[in-house]
């Protein structure tokens, strides 16, 4: 039982840590303005359900009277609190989605900034804290955690009130019975009671299973939209290779575990269905049984039993709150479970940025560039990968190449600020504005404008700017289709993507400029050709190169390898060779 409580406590207090800055942020006075009035409205519905029963009761008994002018008088007076309530019930509904879309428009954006800044995006690929598509949790999580937990807050507070509000009218109108010489007040009270305990204890046991399942559900379902958008992503490679059945075999493995947890769902549900639904049959007659030998005996009139029925079933209703909201509960736990998860996936890779954990990064005191005693690691088993104390000075062009898998590449993104495994510090050049372009750049979907300007936007040059620089990295074919939209990293060839890139550094025009096998894809002509644009349009910019060819020795002034140590222990060493 403690291991019980210790369990719902830790979860609430889950729930608060993910709810309590949004209702202390600048957007507070109005959410809390949003809250309150829905509390209100679902505060007023609760009073006119209230005064609903006791004009049914009047109908009812108007009925029984013959009592044509009462009856009329009643309906008319039901049909105003109907209106009232139909007006209550759509702005309440209303004001609810408002507030909905506030907290997860404020939610998104914030979970957006926290999971783009530093790179944390990059860096929690290297962990195992269960941060698995984080896409998901920002677009479907926030969402359901929202709507969920409004819901069933709300829905919560409403039963309560409703609970007090009928129960001292059921208490008023279901008298007392004697059982076993006992006399028994309000016993319809107790009946309702001991019904709903009886009920929520049965649902909770059949449905316990329902919360892991629906985690895995969650999980499972991203994981086969995500193999599904890295076929899209990948269709021209995969195609080439011939490796359809392979990704047939990889989306039925996964669309098998979704199936199967769906088939775990669906058995729990329909057993969970069979008692629902059982109960809340029963609970329509089960009021009436017991109140109807007073209303036989003349103890009570026709309308009384009515509102009776009615009574038993908004406090029998209110007390069964856990069984009708046992599904949703369930999923509000395993989307709060999922997010929690994220938040402290992101959180532990901002504690480790800011606590300089592996490689430092620091502006240096002069214009260039060095690298005191850094030693890069595989971030799993810490294996060292390669060592290297360089320095490098500014406007020098500086090609490093070495055997695949050596840490070439590894070491650009450690002087980008990614790549955190390892030690010794990095001392970036002062002032200085940096440039990388990798092997395989990144080609937004929208329009060709957008791709040649990136990182910039869409509107940072002119027409013409943009047009004479296609032309000069050689795809004068694509300067009349700026404004076309397209999926470029799917349309464009890789080398014309490196291309691309190209012409991105021709337009940044950056101070230091590193390039990761970035023109790999190119025929040696093209590579020529960009390498004398980088050296003519950008004369006092650094070039780092990374790379393999021969023929780019040509295009640097320096030359080093990365040479293996043959100790166990030792990573590759950076050595000049020219």
């Amino acid at each position: 039982m403690l291991d019980r409580l210790s369990v719902v406590r830790a979860f609430l207090s889950d729930v608060w840590r993910l709810t309590r800055p949004y209702w202390s942020s600048e957007e507070r006075w109005a959410a809390r303005g949003l809250l309150a009035a829905i509390v209100a409205l679902n505060l007023g519905a609760v009073a006119i359900e209230v005064w609903l029963t006791q004009v049914n009761s009047t109908i009812f008994n108007a009925l029984e009277e013959k009592n044509q002018s009462g009856f009329v008088d009643a309906l008319l007076m039901f049909g105003g609190l109907a209106l009232v309530f139909i007006a209550v019930a759509v702005y309440r509904l209303y004001l609810n989605q408002m507030l909905q879309i506030r907290w997860r428009r404020w939610l998104t954006e914030r979970y957006l900034g926290d999971w783009l800044e530093n790179q944390t995006f990059y860096r929690l690929n290297f962990t195992s804290n269960g941060a698995d598509n984080p896409d998901q949790r920002i677009a479907e999580d926030l969402r359901g955690f929202v709507q969920l937990t409004l819901s069933l807050s709300l829905g919560f507070l409403t039963n309560i009130v409703s609970l007090v509000s009928f129960l001292a009218i059921l208490w008023g109108l279901s008298g007392g019975v004697s059982l076993f010489g006992v006399e028994i007040p309000g016993y319809m009270v107790w009946v309702a009671l001991v019904y709903a305990i009886g009920g929520t204890w049965i649902t909770h046991k059949i449905g316990k299973p329902l919360a892991k399942l629906s985690f895995d559900q969650q999980k499972y379902e991203a994981d086969f939209r995500f193999a599904l958008v890295r076929l899209r992503e990948n269709a021209e490679s995969i195609a080439l290779q011939q490796g359809e059945r392979q990704e047939a075999h990889r989306f039925a493995d996964r669309f098998g575990q979704v199936v199967s947890n769906w088939w775990a769902i669906m058995r729990t549900q329909k057993r969970l269905v069979w008692f629902t639904a059982g109960y809340g049959q029963v609970a329509v007659i089960f009021p009436l049984l017991v109140a109807a030998p007073r209303y036989f005996s003349g103890a009570i009139p026709l309308g009384a039993l009515m509102q009776t029925s009615q009574a038993f079933g908004q406090v029998q209703g209110a007390l069964s709150w856990f069984i009708d909201a046992y599904t949703s509960l369930a999923d509000w736990h395993a989307t709060t479970s999922r997010l929690v998860g994220f938040h402290h996936a992101v959180e532990a890779v901002r504690a480790a940025n800011s606590r300089h954990a592996g490689i430092e990064r620091v502006e240096g005191s002069d214009a260039s560039l060095h690298l005191d005693g850094v030693a890069l690691a595989l971030p799993t088993s810490g294996a060292p990968l390669l060592r290297a104390d360089l320095t490098v000075a500014p406007g020098e062009r500086l090609l490093i190449s070495g055997a695949s898998g050596s840490g070439k590449s590894t070491l650009l993104r450690a002087i980008a600020g990614i790549w955190p495994f390892g030690k010794g510090r990095v001392r970036l050049p002062v002032g200085a504005a940096s440039m990388t372009l990798p092997q395989k750049p990144y080609m937004p979907i929208g329009s060709l404008r957008a791709a040649v300007a990136y990182p910039a936007n869409a509107d940072a040059f002119d027409e013409a700017t943009l047009r004479a620089v296609l032309v000069d990295v050689g795809m004068a074919g694509f300067a009349d289709r700026l404004d076309e939209e397209d999926h470029w990293s799917q349309r464009l060839s890789g080398g014309e993507q490196q291309r691309v890139a190209v012409a991105r550094a021709l337009l940044q025009k950056p101070a230091w400029l590193y390039l990761d096998e970035a023109t790999s894809a190119c025929d040696p002509e093209t590579e020529e050709r960009l390498y004398g644009l980088l050296r003519d349009r950008l004369p006092a910019t650094a070039i780092v190169s990374v790379g393999h060819r021969t023929s780019l020795i040509a295009h640097h002034d320096r030359h080093v390898a990365v040479r293996r140590d043959d100790a166990p222990d030792s990573g590759g060493a950076l050595v000049s060779v020219s």
